[in-house]
């Protein structure tokens, strides 16, 4: 996995982009299997801190978003899922398909004044983890909605309306 790598994550119900964070994820996974929750905080912290520029100010915030996003990597229970309530996953390898869905997703979500934990799935075998047997596919929480094509955008608010709707926000 490239360490330029950029992931978007919700930091303080803001998305943030941050470099090497998939990278730095995997690396601690195997270097601090038996720490606590406070010890894997602050060496996430002391990693991606090296890449991004993270303000004093906003430490706890970020150190809370990577613990959070690190428990989602290691497969461990997340009892802070974060403001964004609905996780959207977008599949494929990044082809124009891919990125348009991804684009009328966004723009959909702005029209809707909301916000949700949106990813780029492109790693094949997080993709086949799905079942899907083509791309670009949808997933919103955690249930594929559409697999080989782009949903029209009504289609969409729909479905990210239902999302909503179902997490009270």
């Amino acid at each position: 996995m490239c360490a330029d790598e950029v992931t978007q994550i919700n930091v303080g119900g803001s998305r943030v982009g941050i470099i090497g964070l998939k990278s730095v994820m995997s690396e601690v996974a195997e270097a601090c299997k038996a720490q606590s929750d406070e010890e894997i905080r602050a060496e996430l912290l002391k990693r991606l801190n090296q890449r991004n520029y993270i303000a004093d100010s906003a430490r706890d915030e970020y150190g809370r978003a990577f613990l959070r996003e690190f428990k989602k990597f290691t497969g461990r229970p997340v009892e802070d899922g974060g403001p964004e309530g609905v996780e959207i996953k977008v599949l494929g390898p990044g082809c124009a398909s891919c990125n348009k869905l991804e684009q009328d997703l966004v723009a959909v979500m702005a029209e809707m004044g909301q916000a949700a934990d949106l990813e780029h799935v492109t790693d094949i075998a997080e993709i086949g983890s799905y079942g899907v047997m083509g791309t670009p596919a949808l997933v919103i929480s955690g249930e594929v909605k559409a697999v080989g094509s782009v949903p029209p955008k009504p289609r969409l608010k729909q479905w990210l309306q239902e999302a909503f709707a179902r997490t009270g926000k």
